[in-house]
């Protein structure tokens, strides 16, 4: 296949891509964790020495957004959407590691073209 028409086909793909990340809907990064906790209250069920029982399941998001890592603890009730946006995340994620891939073979067709 001749050059420019792999860039053509390159472009193409690229164009795709472009039209599903405009589709994705709301996101976020990071990952959920479910946590059991121990109070402080003496003589509380998560302190019982024969059969202690935590406290929970709380649900954790964890994530690192500009260098810094966050926290933030999910309502169960919540967690549905958090991890449909988790979700979506990883497809913006995915697709614009396939750009990207695209992108670089693009460029080393021009430079291959140029020479």
């Amino acid at each position: 296949m001749e050059a420019n028409q792999a860039i053509q086909n390159i472009e193409r793909k690229i164009q795709a891509i472009k039209a599903r990340l405009q589709a994705l809907g709301p996101m976020r990064p990071g990952s959920v964790s479910q946590q059991y906790n121990v109070c402080g209250k003496p003589g509380c069920r998560c302190k019982d020495p024969q059969t202690p029982r935590r406290h929970g399941p709380y649900y954790q998001l964890n994530y690192v957004y500009q260098g810094k890592k966050k926290s933030q603890f999910i309502r169960r009730e919540n967690l549905k959407q958090v991890r449909l946006e988790l979700a979506t995340y990883k497809k913006f994620r995915k697709l614009t590691d396939q750009w990207i891939g695209l992108a670089l073979q693009a460029a080393q067709l021009r430079l291959k073209n140029a020479l």
